[in-house]
């Protein structure tokens, strides 16, 4: 159930940045777009952080790709191509909320959960 609620999420995320390509028009508000809900998804979930990038930035084409054919908006093949930079910068917001969620868990990990370090200097008792 949870891992439906993360995806379910995330596709309504690039459904909203396809919208957000399309009204809009500005290929710079939604690269940044992109790029901050993928750095969130990649924090709430860091395992295999690529699969925000490819849930999220892919709506973008699709949607310039479907307002082409279905609603007459006319784009050349540059914008086409053009709306798929949300996928660099997805990759990097994806990464940089895994590094943001390895930061936290770093800085605020409890006593009990910090990792026990084994060998190197320290004595052995038999």
């Amino acid at each position: 159930m949870r891992n439906a609620l993360i995806y379910t999420l995330a596709v309504l995320l690039g459904l909203a940045a396809g919208i957000l390509e399309i009204t809009i028009n500005d290929l710079l508000v939604t690269a940044l777009f992109v790029m901050i809900a993928t750095m969130v998804l990649g924090f709430v979930r860091p395992q295999r952080a690529w699969r925000w990038t490819l849930i999220v930035a892919v709506f973008v084409p699709l949607a310039r790709i479907g307002a082409y054919l279905f609603l007459t908006q006319h784009s050349d093949r540059a914008q086409i191509w053009e709306s798929a930079f949300g996928f660099l910068t997805g990759t990097a917001g994806a990464y940089a909320g895994v590094l943001g969620r390895l930061g936290v868990d770093t800085l605020f990990r409890t006593e009990e959960k910090k990792p026990v370090h084994h060998g190197g200097t320290e004595s052995r008792r038999n």
